[in-house]
């Protein structure tokens, strides 16, 4: 992976989770709870697509389809998880 697909990526994954927490809303803690899973499930379905070999909506050497896909998978379960209160006696 070159130099510049890296940058890129990280922009891209930084933008998904900035995205959803326009959407969504709250404090600082969801924001980088947000980017955290965003870079996240960028960058793991990035390593999964090159070792599987699939080329979905690939852009250079990002694979852009997988890692999008990953990437507001693991937005929308964080974001499911993260409404779980916990019950104080």
């Amino acid at each position: 992976m070159t130099f510049p697909a890296l940058i890129f990526g990280l922009i891209i994954s930084t933008l998904y989770g900035a995205a959803f927490h326009l959407w969504r809303g709250g404090n600082i803690w969801r924001l980088l709870l947000y980017l955290v899973l965003g870079w996240t499930g960028f960058w793991l379905g990035q390593f999964l697509a090159t070792q599987l070999g699939w080329t979905f909506f690939s852009l250079g050497s990002l694979h852009l389809g997988m890692a999008t896909l990953l990437s507001a998978i693991f937005l929308l379960a964080g974001y499911w998880l993260s409404l779980v209160e916990v019950e104080r006696k």
